[in-house]
Formats: structure tokens, sequence, C-alpha cells
């Protein structure tokens, strides 16, 4: 059963590595849908009727930059789901990957609220001076993210531990 669990996690991650581009590619050819979901979701004080195509590119860009970082995250969580499918459950490079992984994790609780103040500036920019956003935000969702990653981090040096007394006993035997 664990092995299904594994091949079931791996495939859902293989599944968002090719959707989410594909998302955001489709947002790139249909920038109004962009806009619609940032006026909607975006709870900042912008006059959305003044953003120009220039600022949504802008805003896409960046947006881009913050899912890339939770892509390649996924990614060394899919190597490592791949791998524990096959049954190599104490192998060094599933510790490597689940560490890049955490490592990754934190980088985008981190790099979430920059993500959110670049956006307000970017969405702002053409407003009157003294108008203009900034908007640093920072709540449980990041320390959420970041806490996830230590706790990945420790399990990925738990599982050298455990490859290490794995090694150990092959020698015995």
């Amino acid at each position: 059963m664990t092995k299904k669990l594994a091949a079931l996690v791996s495939w859902v991650c293989t599944a968002w590595l090719v959707l989410l581009p594909l998302g955001m590619l489709y947002l790139l050819i249909n920038i109004s849908t962009l806009a619609s979901l940032a006026a909607s979701n975006l709870a900042l004080p912008i006059q959305w009727h003044t953003v120009d195509n220039g600022q949504w590119y802008a805003l896409w860009t960046i947006t881009v930059a913050y899912v890339g970082i939770g892509l390649a995250a996924v990614w060394y969580l899919r190597k490592a789901f791949s791998s524990f499918a096959r049954g190599n459950w104490f192998d060094g490079d599933n510790s490597v990957w689940l560490r890049r992984f955490a490592a990754l994790l934190m980088l985008q609780g981190v790099a979430r609220p920059v993500h959110l103040a670049l956006s307000s500036l970017i969405l702002s920019f053409n407003h009157p001076p003294g108008e203009r956003t900034l908007s640093i935000t920072a709540g449980s969702n990041e320390l959420g993210l970041i806490v996830a990653g230590l706790i990945m981090w420790v399990l990925a040096d738990l599982l050298v531990k455990g490859t290490q007394a794995d090694a150990e006993n092959r020698q015995f035997v």
C-alpha cells in the first residue's frame, strides 16, 4: 500500500508539473483573465481601471518566478516519491531531494510576502504620487510554509540516519 501511495503522490506531482505551466501560459495569452483573477483575489487598494497591459505582463512575470519556486519544490518531491514507489526507502538521493524540497518550501514562504509587495508596487505604479501602494503582509500561511519546510528538513535528516543504519545492517549480514 505504501508503494502505491508513493506512486500516487508522484503522479499528482507530475500532473502539477504539467498543468501549472500550461495554466501560466494560458494567463499569458489571455492577460485579461489574469486581470480578473488579480482584481478579485488581491485585497489591495488599486484603481483597477488604470492598470495597463504592461503592468499585467509585469505581474505575470513576477508570478511566474514565484510559481517557479513551487514547481521546483514539486519536482524534487516527485523525484523522492518516485524512488519511494520503486521501494528505495533508504536511498541517499531521497534525502537530498527531500532537503531541496524543504529548502524551496521555506524559500517560497519567504518569497510570498516579497511577491505580494512587488505586485502592489507594479499594480499601483501609474497612480498619482501619494497614492501608490506598497503592501507588505506576512501571516500564518507563510509561517506554515517555513515550519513545514523545517519539518521536512528534519525528516530528510532522519532518512539519512536510516540510510546509514541500513548500510550498517547490510554489512553484518
